[in-house]
Formats: structure tokens, C-alpha cells, sequence
């Protein structure tokens, strides 16, 4: 992966975040979260 694709892969997501927080309210960042501490509880079950 180069660097301005890094940057432009950065860029949407951050975009993303910024349009869910203060336009669509959609909150994908407490979907994000509890998917992540679903992730980890798994994770530690393999463990």
C-alpha cells in the first residue's frame, strides 16, 4: 500500500466518522465499540 493511498483510506474514514457525527447521527461508533469489545471477549476465549 502506498502512502496516498494510506492517506485517502484515512481521509474517508475519518470523513465517515465526521458525517455520522454531525449530520446522519447513525452513532456507528457505538456500533463500532461494542463489536470491538465483542471481538475481544472472543479473542480471549481462544486464548
Amino acid at each position: 500500500m502506498t502512502d496516498k493511498i494510506a492517506f485517502v483510506l484515512a481521509a474517508l474514514i475519518i470523513g465517515l466518522f465526521a458525517a455520522d457525527i454531525f449530520v446522519f447521527e447513525w452513532d456507528i461508533h457505538v456500533f463500532l465499540g461494542r463489536k470491538l469489545v465483542q471481538l475481544t471477549d472472543y479473542m480471549a476465549f481462544w486464548r
